[in-house]
């Protein structure tokens, strides 16, 4: 192998796009070491659905997608998984000075909710609207995030549902968006998606993620890029 292709979506700080890298970043940086591999990460090409850079890892395209990609048993048809890194929830996001009654998902009747489209939100939000629990679903195009909590404030949607920890960095940004809820939407395991046909390749990373985990090496990355350093990122922080 010439090197270990990885596939690494649009960025999504604090996985990607962050100076110096981000968690997936380094992850796949001390993962290719482990197996002494190089990596080369490939950016995703333009696309408006996540789903994309998942089914041109099942076409071989690249070895591994390293994208906060959260298991699902959709995608677990697609492609195959190593064990989650970083165990997470969905947060969901307002602007506290234009709807100060939304405090969680329970406050949302006829308002409208942004997602990404192909991620794991979409699936949630749709659920809600067909309970009868939000107005609308507005989808962004996967990698407009950042433009689904801008017209938070704007007006172009009242909520916007995301993975928490990239959803806290965004609008940290953002003058008056906070996130309001970050538990007790969904559970979302996080984990580094590989080519379903390389079964080699997957023995042998899971066999060196272990080796991370147990030698504190993840724990570091994640307390350098989360805050907290347990997989389960509900666990308090010592």
């Amino acid at each position: 192998m010439a090197a270990l292709l990885v596939g690494v979506g649009s960025p999504e700080p604090p996985f990607s796009g962050m100076p110096g890298g981000g968690l997936d970043i380094d992850l796949m940086t001390a993962l290719g070491s482990a197996v002494g591999e190089s990596v080369e990460f490939i950016a995703g090409e333009e696309s408006t659905d996540f789903g994309a850079v998942l089914a041109r890892l099942a076409a071989g395209e690249y070895n591994c997608v390293a994208a906060a990609v959260s298991i699902t048993p959709e995608r677990e048809h697609m492609v195959a998984f190593l064990p989650p890194y970083v165990i997470s929830g969905q947060g969901l996001a307002v602007d506290t000075v234009r709807l100060p009654q939304v405090r969680s998902i329970d406050d949302l009747s006829g308002l409208t909710v942004g997602v990404q489209r192909g991620d794991t939100s979409e699936s949630i939000a749709g659920h809600l609207l067909a309970q009868g629990r939000v107005a609308h679903v507005r989808v962004y195009d996967y990698g407009a995030v950042g433009t689904a909590v801008a017209d938070l404030t704007a007006g172009g949607c009242d909520a916007v549902l995301g993975l928490a920890p990239a959803l806290s960095r965004l609008v940290s940004q953002v003058p008056n968006v906070e996130i309001v809820q970050s538990g007790g939407i969904a559970t979302e395991q996080i984990a580094v998606a590989v080519n379903p046909a390389d079964q080699t390749l997957l023995a042998r990373l899971q066999v060196a993620q272990a080796e991370l985990e147990e030698d504190g090496t993840l724990q570091r990355l994640r307390r350098k890029w989360l805050g907290n350093p347990y997989v389960d990122q509900s666990l308090a922080v010592r």
